[in-house]
């Protein structure tokens, strides 16, 4: 690419056009630095580079802090009593964890804290008016959005505009994992009528107002009106060129290949595109290079260079968690077509399945589990660092040195996520925990018929799961929603 020149400009044409012409070149040459920058997959670029990059999805200049290690340190048997003096029942992993049929008194004393966001909305919502069917008609539905709600304990499709297969996986099995947690509740008979819209987005802002009560996979500590509810990939992640599976398959495999910590390589490990979420990549590689306890590295897709499996993260005894990311290599080594993770990164909780110690900056987004996450304290589950990794150094070195201490945060990590938030069981839980607050500031009945159109107003999810594909495509069983 040729870059404008200034050469015919001569002084007597004029100053003022002279400098127009430089500041234009100037300008121009910045562009293309920057450009650069952000798009380069290249293990190195010059520090000034970097720092000219634009903070962009991921944001380095905000954080949001969890406190809710008293959620992790409660007795259980206290919590139990207070619920159901006469239960002696408490949760046991190797029995319960796949067990989506606890009823609400079991949820709440098995997973303290995991419910913290549904109270959070709830109150945002008691104290902005309620919910009304009005407030949803006033959403307009963007390409990964869908309408649906539940009638008598049953889920039904209203509207659905996926932007492609991504987007149509991503929807059925939100929508797969909704019906899951209704068809197992023992308390279905009491679920009341609500209805709702969802994003599989990756931001709030990419679909719709932050004011709106939309249940999305992440959010910011600003955007208080949205509801959180457990991301796709807890149903399942399939893409025609890595079949992942359901996330407690995954940790199946993980759980099996998984090696003993003494055995682990004393190394923290990472990698993902610098691209995506470039801002804070380059940090973590520029804080970690030439380290010897670094191995972090970008990946070269076309070429299969720096590809290492899930299963193999989980040989170091480090693991780097950055936002944004793209999804990790997991058991075939064939790249991702798009990129899937633009503000929060989805690919945590696979990391989390490890008996490693995870190392994260600051988070901006936060998930329907992350109240779980402790940084200090007994119950410390992972290691924080500034956005910027400038204390990784500071952080990791002790650790290396004390590998008695990382292994109890590595421990810590598998009791808190892999063998008890991230189980099946907590999952439906949640859901469930979800619609009853929600259900408690909906105001408005849910007609399950319309007299307008003389029709179900929606389609059961069993049969919308039938459907084609391209059925699945900007699919509305009323017309008067859009």
């Amino acid at each position: 690419m040729t870059l404008p020149s200034c050469s015919h400009w001569r002084p007597r044409r004029g100053v003022l056009l002279y400098f127009l012409c430089f500041i234009a070149t100037l300008s121009f040459s910045l562009i293309l630095v920057i450009w650069y920058g952000v798009n380069s997959d290249r293990d190195y670029i010059h520090p000034l580079v970097t720092q000219l990059l634009p903070a962009g999805h991921c944001a380095c200049q905000t954080s949001t802090t969890f406190e809710c290690s008293s959620c992790l340190s409660c007795s259980q048997t206290r919590l139990i009593k207070q619920l159901n003096p006469s239960s002696s029942w408490r949760f046991e992993y190797v029995r319960d964890a796949r067990n989506e049929g606890l009823d609400r008194t079991q949820c709440d004393s098995s997973f303290p804290g995991l419910f913290e966001d549904p109270v959070r909305a709830e109150k945002y919502w008691e104290s902005h008016g309620r919910l009304a069917m009005e407030d949803l008609d006033a959403i307009r539905l963007e390409y990964g959005m869908a309408r649906a709600f539940i009638y008598n304990g049953e889920l039904y499709v209203v509207s659905a505009f996926p932007k492609g297969e991504d987007h149509r996986r991503k929807i059925l099995a939100v929508l797969g994992s909704i019906h899951r947690a209704l068809v197992a509740d023992p308390d279905r008979g009491s679920q009341r009528d609500i209805e709702f819209v969802f994003s599989v987005e990756d931001k709030v802002e990419d679909v719709t107002n932050p004011d709106n009560p939309v249940w999305v996979f992440a959010r910011s500590a600003v955007e208080e009106a949205v509801w959180l509810m457990p991301d796709f990939g807890f149903w399942a992640w399939d893409r025609p060129q890595n079949m992942l599976g359901p996330y407690d398959q995954v940790v199946e495999r993980i759980k099996r290949l998984d090696i003993p910590w003494s055995e682990k390589k004393r190394q923290l490990v990472w990698r993902g595109k610098p691209s995506f979420a470039p801002k804070l990549r380059r940090a973590l590689l520029e804080a970690s290079r030439d380290k010897p306890w670094g191995d972090v590295k970008q990946v070269d897709w076309r070429d299969k260079t720096n590809i290492i499996k899930m299963e193999d993260h989980c040989k170091y005894m480090f693991i780097a968690h950055v936002e944004g990311n793209d999804p990790p290599p997991f058991f075939r080594l064939e790249p991702l077509l798009i990129e899937t993770g633009r503000s929060y990164s989805a690919s945590l909780k696979y990391r989390q399945a490890c008996n490693s110690v995870i190392v994260a900056h600051k988070l901006q987004y936060i998930q329907h589990h992350h109240y779980l996450l402790s940084p200090s304290g007994p119950n410390q589950n992972y290691v924080e660092v500034e956005r910027d990794f400038s204390d990784l150094s500071d952080k990791l070195e002790p650790l290396l040195a004390d590998p008695d201490s990382a292994e109890r945060i590595a421990n810590n990590n598998v009791k808190t996520f892999r063998e008890r938030y991230l189980t099946k069981a907590a999952e439906t839980c949640y859901w469930r925990s979800l619609f009853n607050r929600y259900g408690r500031v909906w105001n408005s009945t849910v007609p399950v018929w319309s007299e307008e159109y003389q029709r179900e107003r929606g389609l059961r999810y069993e049969s919308f799961a039938l459907l084609e594909s391209p059925a699945m495509f900007d699919f509305t069983t009323n017309t008067s929603l859009n």
